[in-house]
Order: C-alpha cells, then structure tokens, then sequence
C-alpha cells in the first residue's frame, strides 16, 4: 500500500492521474493547505512558454523513438504548471484509447491554436509527425521570441511615462500648493504661465478623483467595446495606422501569415484550406477579412497574389510580387519562407529603430514638462528676490 498527495483541479482528475501510473485508489481526500500554501488559480494560466516547452520536449522524445503515448506521460508527470500537466495527461489517456492525437488537441483550442492542430493533422496523415513536432517547436519558440521583443520594446515607454505621471501627482498635490502660498504673499502680478500652472493645480486637486473615475470609467467602456465585432474592427483599423507602431504591426502580420501559410501548403494542405487555418491565427480583423476574400478567389480559381495585391494597405507591394514568383514557379512555399526571412530582419531593426527614437524622447518629453512647470513657479520667485 502507498500512499501520498497529488495536486490535481478535481477529485475525477487526481483518480485519473493515479491509474495512469497503475495504481489502484482506494481512499482520496482533499488535502486542506495553509493558505499561503495554496495555489492561486489567476496565476496558473497556461503561457505560450509552456506550449513552447512541451512541443520543444516532445518533439525530441518523439526524435529518440519513444512512443507518443509514453512521450506524453513522462512530460504529464515532470510539467510544473498544474492545469497544463492535467490536460497533457488527459490527452494521453485519448491516444492510448484510439483517438487521433489532432483530434486530442483540437478538444483545447486555447491552448493548442487550429495552425497547430491543423499542422500535427498534416504530419498524421504524411506519416512525417516527428518532422512536424520539430518544425512547431522552431515555430512557436520564433513566435515567442518576436513576441517577447514586442512586448520589452514596451516596457520602457511605459515605465517612463509612470515616471512622468507620478512627478505630476507629487508637483501638483504637494510642491505647488505651498509655493503658491508664497507666491500670493508677494502681492506682485504673476506671470501668464505661473497663473496658468497654479490653475491647473487647483482644478486637478478639487476635480482630480472625479477625473480619475471619468477616465476609468471610459478605459472600462473601451475594453468592453473593443471585444465586440464592432469595436474590435475599429482598434485593428486604428492600430495600423499609428505612426511607426502600425508598420511594426503590418510587419508582424505578413510575417506571420506568410510563415503558417508556407508551413501548411508544404505540409501538403490545399491552398484554400491553409488559408482558412492561417486566418484563424490572425490577430487582426483587417487581414482576416482579406484571407477570407483570398480563400473565395482560389475556390474560384484565382491567384491568392491578386486578390491580395487589391491591398496595399495591408500586403506591401514586395509581398505581391514575390507571391507572384512563387505562384509562376510552383515554389509558393519556400518563396513564403524567404518573405518570413526578410520581414523578421526587418522587424528586428525596427524595434531597435523604434527604441533608439523613444528613449532619448521621454527623456527630453519629461525633463520638458517638469522642467518647465518648475521655471513657470520659480521665475516669479527669483524676481522677488533680485527685486
């Protein structure tokens, strides 16, 4: 007889997870825990790192001649993530009773995207899933990467831009108020630019937490608008069209479409079926709404570089003719790949570009305005003294 704990989200997984190592349950209680020990449910999300992880792993267990089912059971056991070692585990269980391991994963499309499905379907059918589970892992960890760098190019704008906000709040709340006090003792005339601060800081002090409420008030709107057909439709639209930050997300979306569809044609998809997979994995509505016009021409029996060149807006001109090359030469996919090549370059020093622009401008934006705030309230002061 053994006995132990196991962390499972259910009593029916935590039986699960034990007859999958051949134990027989007898007795099963839940395990009450300090709550300091507990585990906090916001936090255990499944990351797109984890997804990255397991493929990288088990596409080299899968390379080493290990069984997909035993190569799914070992990573279910050495998972950290709770929720993601449950349902990795769950799909082994499918496998080993005779369901397809697509048709498993389709079962968690949050986790495992219909290009990733649709990808291990391909490598099913082609007997070539081990060349397939290598390919997703190279995928998804440049997927991750690009992401990441996308997200770090953010991370000191706004870090900068706290800064700024917080040197307000403290001018405004505390240094301001007792200057004026000197200030309206003088009895002299004040400078347009020192009323126009001192208004300021009286309007944000008796109207500030109304602002506050306002301005989370039209925050939570926004999200709730930009989740709607509607709402969404007009973010994706704006977004590219923001200085710098759109060609960056333009960049990203060629990038992307380009490197899924060159992947799915080549792993032996047709053209308008890859389509249809590629759009799903598109993060913006304007390029959907155009794949989806490019699925109904090939159907037709178009050319997908057509269609797509009826938007400039959205596919650049070199992206066209390079499709065009592809389609004239029957080489679609590996001139896709090239295209993936040459835009992640560009993507990279983009970034960096975009970087080396922001960082010296907060810079100058912020010692602007607290340098002035601070001149406008101090010049009046230092003519009293000369005075």
């Amino acid at each position: 007889m053994r006995t132990g704990q196991v962390e499972a989200s259910s009593q029916e997984a935590a039986i699960n997870l034990l007859q999958g190592y051949g134990l027989f349950v007898t007795l099963l209680q839940e395990a009450k825990s300090p709550f300091y020990q507990r585990r906090i449910t916001i936090f255990s999300r499944i990351s797109r790192k984890d997804v990255v992880m397991f493929s990288r792993q088990l596409s080299i267990m899968f390379r080493s001649k290990v069984s997909l089912i035993e190569a799914l059971r070992v990573l279910s056991a050495q998972i950290k993530n709770p929720d993601f070692k449950e349902r990795i585990f769950k799909i082994s269980e499918d496998v080993e009773a005779g369901t397809s391991f697509s048709k498993s994963l389709s079962q968690y499309p949050n986790i495992f995207s219909a290009f990733y499905v649709a990808m291990v379907r391909s490598g099913e059918v082609s007997g070539k899933l081990s060349d397939v589970l290598n390919y997703l892992a190279e995928h998804l960890e440049r997927e991750y990467h690009l992401t990441s760098r996308a997200k770090g190019a953010l991370v000191y704008p706004c870090l900068v831009l706290f800064v700024v906000v917080m040197v307000l709040v403290l001018l405004v709340v505390f240094v301001i108020p007792n200057l004026k006090k000197v200030l309206e003792n003088t009895g002299q005339e004040l400078p347009l630019a020192t009323r126009i601060v001192l208004g300021t800081s009286d309007f944000a002090r008796d109207w500030g937490l109304i602002l506050v409420i306002i301005l989370a008030a039209v925050i939570f709107f926004g999200i709730r608008y930009g989740k709607t057909p509607a709402g969404k439709k007009v973010f994706d639209t704006f977004s590219l069209k923001v200085p710098l930050v759109g060609n960056l997300l333009k960049m990203i979306y060629v990038s992307r479409f380009s490197e899924n569809l060159s992947t799915l044609v080549s792993g032996g998809l047709p053209i308008a079926q890859a389509l249809e997979t590629t759009k799903d994995v598109m993060g913006n509505v304007c390029y959907k709404e155009a794949i989806t016009k490019a699925k109904e021409a090939v159907r037709r029996g178009d050319n997908i570089s057509s269609i797509l060149g009826e938007y400039p807006h959205l596919f650049p001109p070199v992206f066209t003719q390079m499709a065009v090359v592809g389609e004239k030469t029957g080489n679609l996919d590996t001139v896709l790949m090239n295209i993936v090549t040459f835009y992640q370059q560009e993507i990279d020093t983009t970034i960096e570009s975009i970087l080396g622009l922001l960082e010296p401008a907060l810079i100058v934006f912020l010692g602007g305005i607290v340098g002035g705030i601070m001149l406008s309230i101090l010049s009046p002061m230092y003519s009293m003294m000369t005075f």
